[in-house]
């Protein structure tokens, strides 16, 4: 392994867990959304809350799977070709969302609004579902030919594994947007998400440690990373621990600190998996020594170096403009139309 296939890990890992995290929040506050309205001001507000954000928070997604693309192609055509199926029922999830966050408010009248909202609320939650699900089969491993290439089928990825890592995921952008929208709203609205958060939260918990005992146990190649460095356990004790935080705060009121630390909740859970699957990428269930690796799927060391290069150039403006958009609209969301 070489330095700039380890920083590419890193790098698409990095990408990755910041979409996760900033869509996190607006993914969950869709998923909340009929919940939460008690009328057509808050539905307004809602989605007022997310709407100078959400654009900018799938270009993310967007860089990372482009990272994915330059620095391992190999990983990226097994993997988008094996999950092609799961991939497209991701992208229906997100243009629905992103088309009703947009059409909702075009017109007036009950029907278009119940079908919007409708869309909004199916978007929200199918696509963390979705996304948890491939991430669990990443996790888990799948099937590959002696070319690398996806042997299984769209059925044998809807195992109860990774299904469950769906579940963990729904209740991780649940218990963030939650939050996010008891942060950026007031009176009985923000109460109202406070006590989804809080549901959420012991959900969230629950199924983190439960996940994190049964991994190892089930999979024994995500433990081996962790009986050689002893030290990696200290991530998902450091998950629990901060989403064990997070719920602290938000009893206490600082709605602030319990959004910050359920934000870390999924760095570092993110960050467990990247430890567990390195070096790997893509885990040959047949045949752990075939699998995906960062030394065998990699682009031309050439390759790597020169878009390291040009990342490391462009990174801290995507970053500064991430920075000031959220600067730019901190506070609590005002009422009025999207």
């Amino acid at each position: 392994m070489g330095f700039y296939q380890v920083a590419w890990f890193l790098l698409v890992g990095f990408l990755l867990t910041v979409y996760a995290v900033l869509d996190g929040f607006d993914l969950g506050l869709g998923f909340w959304y009929p919940f939460l309205a008690r009328g057509e001001g808050d539905r307004s507000r809602l989605m007022r809350s997310i709407g100078p954000f959400w654009n900018g928070n799938e270009v993310w997604l967007i860089t990372g799977v482009g990272a994915l693309f330059a620095a391992f192609p190999v990983v990226y055509a097994t993997v988008f070709s094996g999950f092609y199926l799961a991939m497209m029922f991701v992208l229906v999830a997100l243009i629905f969302r992103s088309v009703a966050l947009e059409f909702r408010f075009k017109e007036d009248g009950v029907p278009w609004h119940v079908f919007w909202d409708g869309a909004f609320w199916f978007g929200s939650t199918l696509a963390p579902i979705l996304f948890g699900v491939v991430m669990g089969n990443i996790l888990r491993g799948i099937s590959l030919d002696t070319k690398g290439q996806f042997a299984g089928s769209f059925w044998t990825l809807l195992n109860p594994y990774s299904l469950s890592v769906g579940l963990v995921a729904l209740m991780m952008v649940a218990f963030q947007g939650a939050l996010y929208a008891a942060l950026k709203t007031d009176g009985q609205l923000a109460q109202r998400a406070r006590i989804l958060a809080r549901g959420a939260g012991y959900g969230y918990l629950v199924l983190v440690v439960a996940l994190t005992l049964v991994s190892p146990m089930a999979h024994g190649h995500l433990r081996a990373n962790f009986d050689h460095h002893p030290l990696l356990w200290t991530l998902p004790v450091a998950t629990l621990a901060v989403i064990v935080v997070s719920l602290w705060f938000e009893r206490r009121g600082s709605i602030n600190w319990a959004f910050t630390a359920s934000s870390l909740s999924i760095v570092t859970l993110m960050a467990t998996a990247g430890a567990a699957l390195f070096p790997r990428l893509v885990v040959n269930r047949a045949e752990w020594s075939q699998s995906l690796t960062v030394a065998n799927a990699s682009s031309s060391p050439l390759t790597l170096k020169t878009m390291f290069i040009m990342t490391l150039i462009g990174m801290p403006l995507v970053i500064g403009y991430t920075v000031w958009v959220y600067h730019s609209f901190r506070g609590k969301t005002s009422q009025g139309t999207y």
